[in-house]
C-alpha cells in the first residue's frame, strides 16, 4: 500500500482485528519516510437490491428493517437484543441466498414468521401494516389464525 503522505511503498508492522471484529486494523510505516499509519481492511459484500411491489429498486436497509420490527414491538415486552437478533438473522439467511436482489414480499413475510414466534401482537400489528387491511374482517381473520396456530 502507498504511504498516504509520500506516496512510496509501506510495510505492515501490526495486524489486529478491529474492536467489532468484522474488519482488520493494520499499523503500517512508510519504507521511505518513515511516518506510521492505520488502515482498515473489510470484507466488500455486494450490494443486496430489494425489488418492491411497485417494481422499483432499492437498497436492502438494515435499519429499515429494524425500525419497522421496533414499531410492531412498539410498548411490548421484548427485549432490544431478540429484535436485533431476528434482523441480523434475516439479512444473514438473504445475503446467504446467491440472489442479488429479493423482493419485498419475501422480507416482509420472514419479518411476520420472526415475529410470530416473539410476539403475537408485535406479529399482528406488523402484519396489519405490511398486509394493509382494508377492514375489520381481515384484521379479525389474521387474529383468529393466531390463536389457532398457538
Amino acid at each position: 500500500m502507498k504511504c498516504p503522505f509520500c506516496g512510496a511503498e509501506s510495510r505492515v508492522i501490526e495486524s489486529r482485528p478491529a474492536p467489532d471484529e468484522e474488519a482488520i486494523r493494520r499499523r503500517r510505516e512508510c519504507t521511505s519516510c518513515g511516518r506510521r499509519f492505520t488502515t482498515m481492511e473489510r470484507v466488500e459484500v455486494p450490494p443486496l437490491i430489494v425489488v418492491k411491489k411497485d417494481g422499483r429498486r432499492e437498497q436492502f436497509s438494515r435499519d429499515k428493517l429494524l425500525t419497522g420490527m421496533l414499531k410492531a414491538c412498539e410498548k411490548r415486552p421484548v427485549p432490544l437484543e431478540v429484535i436485533e437478533k431476528l434482523a441480523d438473522d434475516i439479512e444473514r439467511d438473504l445475503r446467504a441466498s446467491l440472489d442479488r436482489e429479493v423482493p419485498s414480499v419475501e422480507i416482509g413475510e420472514r419479518v411476520m414468521e420472526g415475529l410470530r414466534r416473539i410476539d403475537g401482537v408485535a406479529y399482528v400489528r406488523f402484519a396489519s401494516v405490511y398486509r394493509e387491511f382494508k377492514d375489520v374482517n381481515e384484521f379479525r381473520e389474521q387474529l383468529e389464525q393466531l390463536l389457532k396456530n398457538h
